[in-house]
C-alpha cells in the first residue's frame, strides 16, 4: 500500500544553504514530536551534505535527552571506521551533545550484512513510526543503500546488501517498507552530478527513490547545481 503523501521541492542557493535549511527543519520536527509524544525518532543519512547539517546541529539548543537516533544504512566495516555513517555522525555531531549512548542505535554492520540486518530489524520495528528520515540521492538514483537493479526484500524492515556498485560491496540498509513508515522524509540533493538522477526521479523512472512514500510529507532540498532547471 502506498502512502498518500505530499512532495515539495525547494531550490536553495548552494550546499551550505541546503544544510542550514535541513538543520532548521530537523529542529522544528523534533520540537513538534517532543510536544506531541515526548520523544523524537530520527533516521540519519550519510554523505557530505548531511555531515554539514550535523555540524550545525551540534551547536543547537535542543532537548537532546528526548532524541532517539537511527541510521538508514551502514557499510560493513569495523566499529569506529571513518567510512561508517555512524562514525561520521558521531564526529560531526553526536559526540558533542548530551546524548546517552543508549539513545544512538548503531547498525551492527561489522557482523556482516545478513547478521547485521537480522539484529537491527527488531530495533527498527520497536521504533516505528519514525518522525523524520533523512535521505540522500546518489548519481545512479540510489538512496540509503537501495540501488537500482538490485532485488529488494519487500517484506523486511532491514535488508542485507551485497554486490553494491559503490565500495564497500557489503552493507546493511533499511528497506523502503521501513523508510515509508515515517511521518516525514527529507531528501538532501547537492551537486551538478546529481542532475541526471533528479531528472529521472521527476520523470518517474524506476529508481529506489521513487518507491519512497512517507505518511505525510516528502520534502526535497536541492541546491542550484542539482536543479535540472538551472542553466548550464
Amino acid at each position: 500500500m502506498t502512502n498518500k503523501h505530499t512532495t515539495t521541492w525547494h531550490r536553495l542557493a548552494d550546499a551550505a544553504a541546503v544544510a542550514r535549511n535541513a538543520a532548521d527543519r530537523i529542529l522544528a520536527a523534533a520540537s513538534e514530536a517532543i510536544d506531541r509524544q515526548g520523544v523524537f525518532r530520527l533516521v540519519l543519512a550519510g554523505g557530505r551534505t548531511p555531515q554539514a547539517t550535523y555540524r550545525l546541529l551540534r551547536n543547537a539548543d535542543a532537548d537532546w535527552s528526548r532524541w532517539q537516533i537511527y541510521f538508514g544504512d551502514e557499510r560493513c566495516l569495523p566499529p569506529g571506521h571513518t567510512d561508517r555513517n555512524s562514525s561520521m555522525a558521531a564526529t560531526a555531531w553526536l559526540d558533542h551533545v548530551r546524548m546517552r549512548r543508549q539513545q544512538i542505535h548503531v547498525i551492527p554492520a561489522e557482523l556482516g550484512p545478513t547478521e547485521g540486518a537480522r539484529l537491527y530489524d527488531p530495533v527498527v520495528a520497536a521504533a516505528l513510526p519514525f518522525d523524520l528520515v533523512l535521505l540522500g540521492l546518489g548519481e545512479d538514483g540510489h538512496t540509503a543503500s537501495l540501488f537500482p537493479g538490485h532485488p529488494q526484500q519487500r517484506e523486511k524492515l532491514v535488508i542485507p546488501v551485497t554486490g553494491a556498485p559503490k565500495p564497500p560491496a557489503q552493507r546493511v540498509s533499511l528497506s523502503a517498507k521501513a523508510l515509508n513508515q515515517s511521518r516525514q522524509i527529507l531528501v538532501l540533493v547537492t551537486g551538478k552530478e546529481k542532475r541526471p538522477a533528479v531528472k529521472n526521479w521527476q520523470a518517474g523512472k524506476t529508481l529506489p527513490v521513487n518507491r519512497i512514500s512517507p505518511r505525510e510529507n516528502l520534502t526535497v532540498l536541492l541546491d542550484a547545481d542539482a536543479d535540472i532547471d538551472t542553466e548550464h
